[in-house]
């Protein structure tokens, strides 16, 4: 008979610490051919990602092999930092695939929530691996925790809720429909006040957004407003900055006339949103304050399409403003970049190919350098997590991405990548899916 001795309290914790870093330890080591580390932006040659968990502990030369690491052999590609997408709207299907006033007045939040899943595991896939929701409800903040929690697959989550602006401006759901129609939740971003802008604010910081997103101007996709007019007062804007800092987070502001723009800039926030109709003097002003150009060059592509050939499928009074407008963030981005303000990569939509972006940058002005950068070191800076995203070095995500050559020197290698890691979990690998 064999005879078991119970072991002591002190050998049981022992053992218990043992198996709990066995179970939880996770070493792997990539063998980069080329890194693109989004620190130095210059190409190095085979070199040695070390991670552990969900960080990187180190990038060394050579290709080493630690004992009882994984190795991903990578040497054939070039490895650069998951890219981040600083506009998107999880939920959002693709302008050609619904009509815009059916979907509002038949779809849940539930609905948005269910479709935002799907969006954002396809987000990952084409190798984004954080990004910055401006304008959603409830659903965003939920989908951001599921995806925390390692629930559903998708990119790190930075949401805003619902943009503020004024009653009958672009930010008011109400626009265009019958006037007795109601939600309770569309009033969630009107701001109509001073006081009204700093109570939502910290409605919205109660109800877990990250940031703050606000509409000063009419828009272009809204119906019954003026994209040329501003409609939040400066006053208003100023408080929504001065509240939303000191909350620790930042304000995006969706907006398009020149001068409303440089109010906007002189308010504080941080980011200026498509800036369609922005000159020479306005874009001075931005790079003054530092303050982030993201042009969304994608939306504007398919928004005109739709107007050309389906306007039916536009919300009413719209197609006309998007045929009017959509081609001008193209024609400006050479004034942007001239100028020298800060520019964050975003693309605006949710369904959709996220990639599109990068070919659009390249294709109206900037380099292939520029528009990596746009979409790794400068799209962190402007989360105000650049310390842990945007680039491979130690004490960052493990967030990696990989394709078959350098995409500074063939940019459609951006939208082809091979390999997608997040967290140190590997989501793509040769081409395809990894199941979980």
């Amino acid at each position: 008979m064999v005879r078991f001795t119970r072991p002591s309290p002190a050998l049981w914790g022992l053992l218990w610490l043992t198996a709990t870093a066995l179970a939880s330890a996770n070493d792997a080591v990539i063998h980069a051919g080329t890194l693109i580390d989004g620190v130095s932006n210059q190409a190095r040659q085979h070199v040695s990602i070390l991670i552990h968990d969900e960080r990187i502990t180190a990038v060394e030369p050579g290709f080493l092999a630690p004992a009882g690491a994984e190795v991903i052999d990578l040497s054939g590609a070039t490895v650069m930092p998951g890219f981040i997408d600083c506009h998107v709207h999880v939920s959002s299907k693709l302008p050609s695939r619904t009509n815009a006033t059916e979907e509002r007045l038949t779809h849940t939040d539930l609905d948005r929530a269910f479709d935002a899943a799907v969006f954002v595991a396809a987000m990952l896939q084409q190798g984004f691996t954080s990004a910055r929701d401006v304008g959603g409800g409830d659903e965003t903040v939920a989908l951001r925790n599921a995806i925390n929690a390692g629930k559903v697959p998708g990119p790190r989550l930075w949401v805003s809720l619902e943009p503020l602006g004024p009653t009958g401006g672009n930010a008011d759901p109400r626009s265009g429909m019958d006037r007795f129609l109601t939600h309770r939740n569309w009033d969630n971003g009107i701001v109509n006040t001073p006081d009204e802008a700093r109570l939502r604010v910290r409605e919205h910081k109660r109800r877990g957004a990250d940031l703050i997103k606000m509409l000063p101007s009419g828009g272009i996709a809204s119906t019954g407003d003026d994209p040329h007019q501003q409609l939040m007062t400066n006053e208003e804007m100023r408080v929504v900055v001065e509240t939303a800092h000191g909350l620790g987070m930042k304000v995006a502001a969706h907006i398009y006339p020149a001068e409303a723009i440089e109010n906007a800039v002189r308010a504080g926030v941080d980011s200026v949103e498509h800036g369609s109709f922005a000159t020479a003097q306005t874009f001075a002003l931005m790079k003054e304050h530092g303050t982030y150009l993201v042009p969304t060059l994608t939306v504007y592509d398919l928004f005109y399409d739709v107007a050309t050939h389906h306007p039916e499928l536009l919300a009413p009074g719209t197609p006309e403003k998007e045929i009017a407008n959509d081609l001008l963030p193209k024609r400006n981005l050479a004034l942007a970049i001239r100028s020298g303000v800060k520019i964050a990569y975003g693309s605006d939509i949710g369904e959709g190919d996220h990639g599109m972006e990068f070919r659009l940058l390249v294709a109206n002005g900037m380099t292939p350098d520029d528009a990596f950068i746009a979409a790794t070191r400068n799209a962190a800076d402007l989360l105000g997590a650049s310390d842990r995203v945007g680039a491979i070095a130690p004490g960052h995500y493990a967030d990696i991405v990989a394709a078959a050559a350098d995409p500074r020197k063939d940019p459609t290698q951006f939208g082809h990548v091979d390999f997608v890691m997040k967290g140190g979990v590997v989501y793509r690998q040769h081409g395809a899916p990894v199941a979980h």
